[in-house]
This record gives structure tokens, C-alpha cells and sequence, in this order.
């Protein structure tokens, strides 16, 4: 029996070849696991309503963590219209099932690690070395939202807050209404999370990203929540920023910054800018971590029209790889691979047509194979 059962989730688009690509290199490292294939994907809502079916859910619950590639998504009604004639009509609606199963397995820490590569022409500068910690369940992508605004709930909005009376005679089919849910545990969770990979990785900052002079109630709970574990991390500065501030100074200056810690929307927004700093989506790896399953994805989307052409830069994946072995407690095995994904990038022979270069998908993971072989 192997060590390891690795969930396969390819999903669709450019999934499956990073996936491909991944497979390469651990195969390369020779990691003792067994790799059960899920389904999940636009196809399985087409044909059947759901991209993310049961059967795959079941198969997570038992599985020590999984490698997930890209999935399609699209909005409400534009999914609406794709599904099978026969199930259309019938109440179906379209969720994201990276959302889903962030929020079904409590996968509450997505961390998103952007450094700067030696050698990438990409990088906007060379020592840029910044750490995303974003709240991966609640904020205004939890799902509680009204269209059109029940009855009752203007009438309870109209009478708890005078901000709301301005909108109380709008017809409730011309209003949408999205809730921005954060909870003390959540913020101390994500936080604590950041503060302490801070210490075990030595930067000596962490900046919490949030709008609480505006949005005073949920970013000024997580503001209050940061100071409150700052006091238990003596070692390390807390900076707090604004959102808007905050895509400013990492243009600005992006070296000053090490570990940054938001909730889900706003941690979104700035760990992509943060990944084109050092040189954009196809470098951008992530982790989905909870307690007892982790999910680990690259960022960058599946970007159908470049499906099955093997032409995108399979960095991202191959980081992601790595999150994924040092979550498993594979230390050197993690290192290995990190150091030849620098070495393919330094020399800069093998570069995929984002980097300049025509070298192809599969090009990337056989060179980053060979180098990692030579470390192990």
C-alpha cells in the first residue's frame, strides 16, 4: 500500500496538461503514492448539474490531500444556458466547485507564496519575495445572497440600519444584495496562520489588508483581530494597510513586503497582483488548507482556447507540486524541486512562450525532471 492517496482532479482546459506535467516530475521524485482520479469539471455540469458530484466529495473524505488543475466557470445564467437540454429548467445553479469544496472540507488558509524567480525576464524586481495568507471561506464569496431582496429581510434592514433606509423603496427585483460575513474565529484562524508561518520562515512583517475605515464592522473586526495576536509574536511587526493602498505600495515597493494576511475578496485581488510581480499566472502556485484535507491548485484558470496545445508555462503547477510535498512533511523531496524549477529558470534555455521562449508545456516539466533527479 503506498504512503500517500493523492485525489487526482484534473478538472478541464489547460487542467490536464499541468497536470500531465506534474506528473512528470513526481514520478521523477519517486513519491510513495497512489493517485485516484476524480471527476469534477464543465463537463459534469453540462451533462449532469453538478461539476462537482458526489462521488468525488466521497473520494476527498478519503484521500490524505489532492492536486486539483483548472475548472471553467462562468456566471449564473451563462452556465444556465450551456447545461444538457434535459436538465435545463429544473432549478439547476451553477457554484463554483473550488468555492464549494473550500467551504464543504473547512479548507479555511489558502496560501499563496509569490518569489521571484533568478533569471525570469517576467519579474518586475528581482528580490521580491512576498507570502499571501487569504481567508478561503466566508466574506463575500460565502454564497448568502438575495435576488430579488425578500420582503422581510428590506423590512429588517429598513428597521436595524439608517444606512439601508435609502434603498428600502427600490422594487426588490431591481436590487441585489450580497452579504460580507467574517467571524472572529475565521479572522483568528488566518491571521494566527500568518503570524506563524512568519516566524517559522523568519520575516520579520506581517501586513494585514484590509478597508476598515470604510467598511468599519467586518475589515475593522479583522484589524482588531490581527492586533490582538500581534502581541503574541513579539518578534515580528504588524502593518496594517488599506486594500486600495496596498495595490499602491506593492507597484511601488514590493520588496519592503513579506507575509500579508486579508479576507477572501481582498486576498484574492492582491495575491494576483502579487503573482504578476513575479511574472504572472503561470507562476502563481496555491494552497487550500484545512485541517485534516488539503487542496492544492495553481491559480491561473483553465484557459480553454489553449487546451490540449501543451503551449502554457507549467510553473505554477510544479510550485504547487511543492506546497503540496511540504504539506505532506516531504522536506526534502519539497527543497529538491524548488531548486530545480530555479536552475530550469536560471539557465533559461528551456522557456515556455510566456517567458519568450517556444518550448512547450511538457519541455518545462522534463527539464525540471532531470534537474530534480540529480538532487535527490
Amino acid at each position: 500500500m503506498a504512503k500517500y492517496r493523492i485525489a487526482w482532479l484534473p478538472g478541464d482546459g489547460i487542467g490536464n496538461d499541468v497536470m500531465e506535467a506534474a506528473r512528470i516530475v513526481l514520478d521523477a521524485i519517486e513519491l510513495d503514492a497512489e493517485y485516484p482520479h476524480g471527476e469534477i469539471g464543465w463537463e459534469f455540469w453540462v451533462a449532469e448539474g453538478d461539476p462537482l458530484p458526489e462521488r468525488t466529495i466521497e473520494l476527498l473524505r478519503n484521500c490524505d490531500c489532492a492536486l486539483f488543475g483548472a475548472i471553467t466557470s462562468k456566471p449564473k445564467d451563462e452556465a444556465a444556458n450551456e447545461l444538457s437540454p434535459e436538465l435545463q429548467g429544473k432549478g439547476f445553479i451553477y457554484r463554483s466547485p473550488i468555492v464549494r469544496l473550500r467551504q464543504l472540507f473547512d479548507l479555511a488558509v489558502n496560501l499563496r507564496p509569490c518569489k521571484a524567480f533568478k533569471g525570469n525576464p517576467l519579474n518586475y524586481r528581482d528580490d521580491i519575495d512576498l507570502v499571501v495568507f487569504r481567508e478561503n471561506t466566508e466574506d463575500l464569496y460565502s454564497g448568502v445572497e438575495f435576488r430579488p431582496v425578500p420582503d422581510e429581510l428590506n423590512d429588517v434592514l429598513s428597521r436595524n440600519n439608517k444606512n439601508f433606509e435609502r434603498f428600502a423603496d427600490v422594487p426588490a427585483g431591481d436590487m441585489a444584495i450580497s452579504l460580507r460575513i467574517i467571524t472572529k474565529s475565521a479572522s483568528e484562524r488566518i491571521i494566527r496562520a500568518a503570524f506563524e508561518y512568519a516566524k517559522k520562515h523568519d520575516y520579520k512583517t506581517v501586513t494585514v489588508v484590509e478597508k476598515p475605515n470604510v467598511i468599519r464592522e467586518t475589515s475593522g473586526m479583522m484589524v482588531e483581530t490581527a492586533r490582538e495576536i500581534a502581541r503574541e509574536f513579539p518578534g515580528i511587526e504588524l502593518w496594517e494597510t488599506n486594500i486600495d493602498a496596498m495595490c499602491m505600495w506593492l507597484v511601488k515597493n514590493p520588496q519592503n513586503y513579506g507575509v500579508l494576511v486579508s479576507s477572501n475578496m481582498f486576498g484574492d485581488i492582491i495575491s494576483d497582483l502579487c503573482a504578476q510581480l513575479v511574472g504572472g499566472l503561470g507562476f502563481a502556485a496555491s494552497g487550500n488548507i484545512g485541517k485534516d484535507l488539503a487542496v492544492f491548485e495553481p491559480t491561473h484558470g483553465s484557459a480553454p482556447k489553449y487546451a490540449g496545445k501543451y503551449k502554457v508555462n507549467p510553473t505554477a503547477m510544479l510550485i504547487t507540486v511543492k506546497l503540496m510535498l511540504d504539506w505532506l512533511g516531504e522536506e526534502k523531496r519539497a527543497a529538491a524541486l524548488y531548486e530545480a524549477i530555479a536552475r530550469v529558470i536560471a539557465e533559461g534555455r528551456i522557456r515556455t512562450y510566456d517567458m519568450g521562449g517556444s518550448d512547450s508545456t511538457l519541455d518545462m516539466a522534463h527539464a525540471v525532471s532531470d534537474n530534480v533527479k540529480s538532487l535527490l
